[in-house]
């Protein structure tokens, strides 16, 4: 976005994967994440439990970086300046019935304040317990709880001026698709958009889900998508299609990931960082392993499969250098790519957000590809800073928060960033 335009900026737009971020939507975990149990924990999309209060510790810090360089909006105080209009309580009431159909639930939540109904939405409600459940130490819930809503990447995404809300996989995360719907529709800082790409809270088919892990805007004419386990294909045909109508992507990779893969989504093995670097995993894109991709042009009848993506990026102009996750020692790579190695979430061209704990990536992006690591608490005590055109990693702690399967962009849902293309 030129800085001599003085026309009012977009609230809705996000035209690449790395322009200035302006404007963010987080949540921070809440007691939600106490629902997750040895027992229960792969419902709930878990591979471990976390601390909850060292999570929220670490999300904080994460939150104040952000801060830094943007507006943060936060899911919870979005949703408590809206739900107490009468069409936004209807609508998230009705929707959220038809995920956990109960009159005496619809009755209360139509009654109760709005703090509480956010709070009900977001922490679930437990059911009552029986003689059974009490003699089972079993707890069910009338409203099922949110642990992954601090993802907030996956149930909702911007891309040019429209929005993609995800149709989520697993009915554990339906809630979500619908929390977002109703800030893109109601909330007057979000409702200015193009429309929906694709609506996930229409989409009732089982076999059509898309989550935002699985789309990277990489130029306002390109588009990479991941086809993974959680991302369907014809749920990508769609996208394909609605990404043409909506926002005027001329251009769509597809990548397509293993059946049985250790990354859930695309942003998983690779991020943007800057204009011309992009971090991977190296298993998945040399060697025999990699990954083939499909180039769609929206509007034209089939596709064309390459071996690798980089080859089908080639294609549409766009040459990239890659930094290995990891490094290059094949063990470290298979750590930090499940420790969310390759999970950056860019604040400007070159200056990223990532764990701390993946090391050889960190001495990868610094002694590879030039960017200085910067300690997150260092900048923001003013012990260190990112100079302006430098390229930087700010890395943070975050040994709980990674539990929960996802790094900075998983944890990032940006609203608005300047143009760069």
């Amino acid at each position: 976005m030129s800085e001599t335009n003085n026309a009012p900026r977009p609230t809705v737009r996000v035209t690449s994967e790395i322009g200035a971020l302006r404007t963010v939507i987080l949540h921070t975990p809440g007691p939600e994440l106490l629902a997750v149990t040895p027992s229960n924990r792969e419902q709930y999309l878990y591979d471990d439990i976390i601390d909850l209060r060292q999570a929220q510790a670490e999300h904080q810090r994460f939150r104040a970086v952000l801060s830094r360089f943007a507006e943060v909006l936060d899911v919870r105080d979005m949703l408590a300046q809206i739900v107490d209009e009468p069409e936004v309580r209807r609508f998230l009431v009705n929707r959220v019935m038809e995920v956990a159909p109960s009159e005496p639930l619809g009755g209360e939540l139509f009654e109760i304040p709005g703090d509480q109904l956010v709070r009900r939405f977001i922490e679930g409600k437990e059911a009552p317990q029986g003689p059974i459940s009490k003699l089972l130490h079993k707890v069910s819930y009338e409203l099922p709880p949110l642990p992954n809503l601090f993802f907030t990447r996956d149930a909702a995404m911007v891309v040019n001026n429209a929005v993609i809300i995800g149709a989520m996989r697993y009915a554990v995360r339906w809630t979500e698709e619908l929390l977002m719907k109703a800030l893109f529709t109601y909330h007057p800082l979000l409702r200015a958009n193009a429309g929906y790409i694709y609506d996930g809270t229409e989409e009732h088919r089982s076999d059509y889900t898309i989550e935002g892990g699985d789309v990277l805007v990489l130029r306002p004419d390109l588009a990479m998508v991941g086809l993974s386990e959680r991302s369907s294909p014809a749920a990508i045909e769609g996208l394909v299609d609605g990404l043409k109508e909506k926002a005027g992507i001329e251009h769509v990779i597809v990548v397509v990931l293993p059946t049985e893969s250790p990354a859930i989504h695309l942003d998983m093995i690779f991020t943007l960082v800057d204009r011309t670097h992009c971090v991977v995993y190296p298993p998945y894109f040399f060697g025999p392993q990699r990954l083939p991709a499909l180039y769609y042009r929206p509007g034209c009848a089939g596709v064309k499969a390459y071996d690798d993506a980089f080859a089908a990026l080639k294609q549409v102009g766009m040459e990239l250098e890659p930094v290995w996750c990891g490094g290059d020692h094949p063990t470290q790579q298979e750590r930090e790519q499940w420790s969310s190695g390759c999970n950056f979430v860019a604040v400007r061209p070159g200056v990223v957000l990532g764990y701390a704990r993946n090391q050889g990536t960190m001495r990868e992006m610094q002694e590879k590809a030039g960017y200085r690591i910067v300690d997150a608490i260092d900048f923001l005590t003013g012990k260190d800073q990112v100079s302006d055109g430098g390229r930087a990693v700010i890395a943070f702690e975050g040994s709980e928060l990674v539990r929960g399967g996802g790094g900075s962009r998983c944890m990032t849902m940006p609203v608005c960033r300047d143009d760069i293309w």
